[in-house]
Formats: C-alpha cells, sequence, structure tokens
C-alpha cells in the first residue's frame, strides 16, 4: 500500500486532481495519503473534498490524514513511497505583488514570471530554500520517495533538488500533453479526440520552451499544411481588431520564423524572448495582443472565485472524479506495479539533448517502470530550437547556483542573462532592481552574501 504525501494540499483543485487520479487507479486505491500545508483552513477544505470523493468512487478505501505546519511536515512525509510538490511560498501577496510592482518602476513589464524573467528568477529564489527544507527532510524519513514536482519555476526547482539534494526527483508540467490539441484548435483544425487519436507527435526541449518535433497522421507530415494554414492566421489577425485577434499569436509567429510549435502559452513565450515586449516598441503590445500583467489578474479573479467554487463543490454530495491529463498518477502506478508508462518529464539532461548543456533541465519523453523514470536520448535539437533554449537555460542556471552558494552575483548575473530584462535595462538598473527586489523579500530569501 503505497503511502502519497501532498506539499501544498491547501491548493483544493489540483490537490482534488492529482489524489482523484489515484483513486482512479487500481494499484493506488489503497494508499495512504498525507495531506500537508501551512494554511489550516485551506488544507481542512481539501480534506473535506477528498474525502467526499473517496466515499463516492473509492468506497473510502483511501485512508486521508492532515498535517499542518512545519512542525508536523517530517509526519507527513515519513515511510512516503510519492512526494507531490505544489507549493507557492509567498502567494499573491506579497510576493507576486513584489516580482510584478518592483519591476514595473524600472519599466519592466512582464506577463506571467513564473517560470523565467525577473519574476521567474525571484520565485525561484524564495521556493528552492524550502524545497531544500523538504529534502532534508525526505532523506532522514523517506529516503526512497519519488518526489513529483508541479510547482514553477519548474526547470530551476527541479534543477536545484536534482544539484543539491540526493532525492529522486522528476518535474511535470501540463503543456506537453495539450500541445498538439491547442495548435489545431488556434488553426482551427480539427482536434477531436478521433483525430489526436491518429496523430504521431514527438516533444523535446525544455519546460515551457518544449518544441513539437514530428507531428503527423497516419504517417503524413502535417506540418506543411499547418505552416501554411498559420501564414494565412496571422495575416488575419494582424489585419483584426483587438478582439478578434487570436490569444495565441506569437507561439503560431514562432513556429513561422523557427520552424516549430512551442508548447507553452503565447503569454509565456512573450517574455522569455526578447522579441516581443519592448518600451521602444509599445505598439508590438497590441499588435501581438499581449496581455501584460496577466497572472496578478488571474489570482486576483481565483481568489474572487474560490470561495463560490468551493460553496459549490462542498454541497454537492454526488461529487465524483474522472481520471484527468495529469501525468502524476500514472507515474506512481508504473513505479507500483513495473507496468511501464510514458510521459513527458523535466529531468537531467546528461546528454540526452546533446547540444544542451549536460546540467540543464529538460524536457523528453521518459519511460516509467519499477525503475523509476528514465528519459530517452533524443538527439540534437535543430540549431535555432537550441540556441532558442540556450538562452533561458543561461537564466536558470545561474539562478540554482545562486539558490546553493548564496552568492549574490549570482543573482545579478541571472538577471543581466534573462532575454527580456537584458533587452529593457541597463546593466545599473538590472543590478538596482535586484538589491530592491531583495530587500522587498525579507525573510523569505535567505541572506545573500
Amino acid at each position: 500500500m503505497p503511502k502519497i504525501t501532498f506539499m501544498g494540499a491547501g491548493s483544493t483543485v489540483f490537490a482534488r486532481n492529482v489524489i482523484g487520479d489515484c483513486m482512479c487507479r487500481e494499484a493506488l486505491q489503497d494508499s495512504e495519503v498525507a495531506l500537508y500545508d501551512i494554511d489550516a483552513e485551506r488544507l481542512k477544505e481539501s480534506e473535506f473534498i477528498l474525502n467526499v470523493i473517496n466515499k463516492n468512487i473509492n468506497a473510502g478505501r483511501m485512508k486521508i490524514k492532515c498535517y499542518c505546519g512545519e512542525e508536523q511536515r517530517k509526519k507527513a512525509l515519513k515511510n512516503a513511497n510519492f512526494v507531490v510538490n505544489a507549493i507557492q511560498v509567498g502567494g499573491y501577496k506579497p510576493s507576486t505583488v513584489i516580482d510584478f510592482e518592483i519591476p514595473k518602476k524600472y519599466g519592466l513589464r512582464q506577463t506571467i514570471a513564473d517560470t523565467l524573467g525577473i519574476g521567474g528568477i525571484f520565485r525561484a529564489l524564495r521556493t528552492i530554500p524550502v524545497m531544500l527544507d523538504f529534502a532534508r527532510d525526505i532523506e532522514k524519513v523517506a529516503p526512497n520517495a519519488w518526489f513529483l514536482n508541479y510547482t514553477n519555476p519548474m526547470a530551476m526547482l527541479t534543477g536545484a533538488m536534482l544539484h543539491g539534494t540526493g532525492v529522486k526527483t522528476v518535474g511535470l508540467c501540463h503543456s506537453v500533453q495539450v500541445c498538439v490539441k491547442t495548435l489545431l484548435k488556434t488553426l482551427e483544425e480539427d482536434f477531436s479526440p478521433e483525430r489526436l487519436a491518429n496523430i504521431h507527435s514527438r516533444i523535446a526541449g525544455i519546460n515551457h520552451m518544449a518544441w513539437l518535433l514530428e507531428i503527423s497522421e497516419n504517417g503524413k507530415d502535417l506540418y506543411p499544411e499547418l505552416k501554411a494554414r498559420a501564414d494565412a492566421k496571422i495575416a488575419e489577425w494582424l489585419a483584426a481588431p483587438k478582439d478578434k485577434k487570436s490569444s495565441n499569436m506569437i507561439r503560431i509567429e514562432m513556429m513561422r520564423r523557427l520552424g516549430y510549435y512551442v508548447t507553452e502559452s503565447s503569454e509565456h513565450n512573450a517574455e522569455y524572448a526578447p522579441f516581443w515586449i519592448k518600451s521602444a516598441y509599445p505598439e508590438l503590445i497590441e499588435k501581438w495582443n499581449i496581455p501584460l500583467d496577466e497572472y496578478p489578474r488571474r489570482c486576483i479573479e481565483q481568489i474572487r472565485k474560490w470561495k463560490a467554487q468551493y460553496k459549490e463543490l462542498h454541497t454537492d454530495p454526488k461529487l465524483g472524479h474522472e481520471l484527468s491529463k495529469e501525468y502524476g498518477s500514472g507515474i506512481m502506478s508504473a513505479i507500483t506495479t513495473n507496468i511501464p508508462y510514458q510521459i513527458g518529464g523535466n529531468v537531467l539532461n546528461n546528454g540526452l539533448i546533446p547540444n544542451l548543456p549536460a546540467k540543464a533541465v529538460v524536457e523528453v519523453p521518459c519511460l516509467v517502470d519499477g525503475a523509476g523514470v528514465q528519459g530517452t536520448y533524443v538527439g540534437e535539437l535543430p540549431t535555432q530550437l537550441a540556441a532558442m533554449n540556450q538562452t533561458n537555460i543561461n537564466v536558470q542556471l545561474l539562478t540554482i547556483e545562486a539558490a546553493l552558494t548564496l552568492k549574490r552575483e549570482r543573482i545579478y548575473q541571472a538577471a543581466m542573462m534573462d532575454p527580456h530584462t537584458a533587452a529593457e535595462l541597463s546593466l545599473d538598473d538590472i543590478v538596482s532592481m535586484c538589491d530592491d527586489l531583495i530587500e522587498a523579500h525579507g525573510n523569505m530569501l535567505p541572506k545573500y552574501n
């Protein structure tokens, strides 16, 4: 009977997806589940929802227990086989507000700021110390556990665990599973389940900037007709008023310019490169339909809606669950049963993509079985794709080094290497902005030398 510990279980909807999925898999239905969070109210909300689902679809077989606060963390982790990580250190206030408002004073605008850019750097710097604390406990009380990381910035956090601890770690994202569907949907092509079942794809790169290297249907390469369709759609959207433009224009333009579609959304990729958000060319924002300050808007809306959403879930006596597209439960089942399962996972490169650094965390097809998660060899990426990935990897590796060595200059250097930040700010302003962000974070960051 596996033990599954969920860190950040106050994220009720996501906990419902992952643990609900486990109830749908035979090998995991009798699991012991430890829900851990530092927010007692949200933790109890998750416990209630999961107990209702457990009763309705799993005959109450799963044993669910809550653990709240740092003093109970080791108890939650003890003897765990799997640890699911979905924490958000600092929440919307103060952390996300700091990540957006201080850079804005320097003229640096962002969209999501959770993966790269100055926001991604500082989200990593405040999250890595917490995850290292988790790792120290895991090494003591659950040394054989697999750590399934869902928290962003995915590559930085997963890399810190792999470089700074002995904990077996894989990073998991949602974008690989829906990549082909979003491409077809954006181009107004048929994306029915029946068609998707006949489409073969191969995806590799880095998290949020992995590439759809192959897309074929019944052996026919779909890229030529999709690119022709993309040419027509871009021309249509550029001529259209704002309310008629696609929200996915940047990914389609990247495919036209670089030859391949990218996994993560346009609002994300707008801030991963120096091409789009430019104070010298403010017209690009409207032209390419870029939603500046998007993540704070989402946070505010999510907070506003949550109470009503929880009330709806809380009062549904027939609340159930169907298996989602999340990889987590499939990984846990495959390791438990030794029945192979394939995922797109974030693992240490070590030659899987030879023209990216060995120390980088890459997102590649992985095989999962009783031996754990094993990345598969991809080969070299097309040069232009590797070059784009490298600009992001530079920031990732320097941020990880900053967090593990506590060297302040590595924070500056990570920001200097960030494509969007470097395109907008002088070196002096980059350093000054980092100093302001460090000060604003206060005790959320360790002391940097």
